[in-house]
């Protein structure tokens, strides 16, 4: 029995088609890994999810911070200086995120405060010693 029927001559690696205006930059693959791994799992996901999934979801979310960034810099072309109200006022319509976003936002700026005011106690300590 000869191997080639249909079967045998379907065996051709296809390689995925990149558009013309793909960047021509190579990224990284699997930096977010351990990271997206965790979040899976968080919302429901296999604890061990399939290599395959955690690299879709990871191409999905580099994707899209990439377009949100691309977008910020568009509109803060005008003033020369890309800020955190550039990503704000592009989520603002998607009340979930830009609730997130708002409240990380918040939380950071409680946390430099708590350090600032570590540091300055430790400074104080190692004055009066």
């Amino acid at each position: 029995m000869s191997g080639g029927g249909i079967a045998g001559s379907s065996k051709q690696k296809i390689e995925p088609s990149k558009p013309a205006d793909a960047p021509s930059f190579k990224r990284k693959r699997g930096v977010f890994q351990k990271d997206l791994q965790h979040m899976m799992y968080g919302y429901g996901d296999d604890q061990n999810p399939l290599p395959e999934s955690v690299a879709l979801v990871e191409d999905i979310v580099v994707e899209y911070v990439t377009d949100l960034v691309h977008k910020a810099q568009d509109v803060a072309s005008k003033r020369g200086k890309l800020l955190t109200e550039d990503f704000l006022f592009l989520i603002r319509k998607d009340l979930p995120k830009l609730n997130r976003a708002t409240e990380l936002l918040a939380m950071n700026e409680e946390l430099k405060q708590a350090r600032k005011a570590f540091d300055m106690d430790e400074e104080k300590l190692a004055t009066v010693d």
